[in-house]
């Protein structure tokens, strides 16, 4: 099955919110290979998917917070890499505000949040502690979703043909048949 991106009027923001938001997730070591996390995120502006992503995780993850916390940190780098970019075009002046993460993880999201490490968080690497500057900031705003409107679960996890579609149709990807 081929997909591909549709994008229309209909797609367009009905709120503020809906502006600006990057969904991230991981599945925790999904590879039974080698007990590595997949993680994934889309990032939405003005109502239509401008970037996704979804690959395995470098590095092993100890617990599905951590999973998702390094799954966040790839993420924020797309978000700020996205907002400078088009910010520079001038094109959306709404990007210039604080853009919004969405996870299903509230541990976490609390991790991102804490301005200092404790004993749970002190075996991930620094690399990925970019995340808490990015927030301290005010670049970034982790918030919750729950796990059955994280958009990205398409990417990240195994489920049901019909469930899988529904994910996909949330995203804004059709199939190459529906553009016709």
């Amino acid at each position: 099955m081929r997909h591909g991106i549709k994008l229309s009027k209909k797609q367009f923001p009905k709120t503020d919110e809906e502006f600006k938001r990057c969904y991230s997730d991981a599945s925790f070591q999904s590879d039974d290979n080698d007990a590595k996390s997949q993680s994934g995120f889309v990032f939405k502006l003005n109502g239509g998917v401008v970037s996704w992503k979804s690959s395995k995780q470098a590095t092993t993850a100890n617990s599905t917070t951590e999973a998702e916390y390094i799954a966040a940190s790839e993420t924020i780098k797309e978000a700020v890499w996205m907002k400078n970019y088009i910010q520079e075009l001038g094109m959306v002046p709404s990007i210039a505000e604080t853009v919004i993460i969405l996870c299903d993880n509230t541990a976490a999201i609390a991790q991102a949040k804490e301005p200092r490490s404790h004993h749970r968080s002190k075996h991930i690497l620094r690399y990925y502690h970019l995340l808490r500057e990015m927030v301290s900031r005010g670049d970034v705003r982790m918030d919750r979703v729950s796990s059955a409107e994280n958009t990205i679960d398409a990417l990240t996890k195994p489920m049901l043909q019909i469930t899988h579609t529904k994910y996909l149709d949330k995203m804004g990807l059709r199939t190459m048949a529906d553009w016709l």
